[in-house]
């Protein structure tokens, strides 16, 4: 009854080190990915690079249009109000 159970444990733990082992070795592949010599892979970073900076241009143009927006809203909202009030 205790061999299997030792077993499951051993087995368990040589699951839990190789996925260690794995994740270890995929974060040093990441940082040797920058320095790569693909130019396939050079291409899609350079992409990639330009896609995050089109979509922060494009967000930092949204914020000035929410912001641009909700200034016509208050004022268009104290004009109601104004024709709501006779003035």
């Amino acid at each position: 009854m205790n061999r299997p159970r030792a077993t499951a444990v051993v087995l368990s733990l040589l699951f839990v080190s190789s996925a260690y082992a794995q994740t270890v070795a995929q974060a040093d592949q990441g940082a040797a990915s920058s320095a790569h010599s693909d130019e396939i892979v050079k291409m899609r970073m350079q992409i990639a690079a330009a896609n995050k900076k089109y979509n922060q241009q494009v967000a930092a143009a949204k914020k000035v249009f929410d912001h641009k927006k909700a200034e016509a809203a208050k004022e268009r909202d104290a004009a109601i109000a104004a024709a709501h009030n006779g003035q």
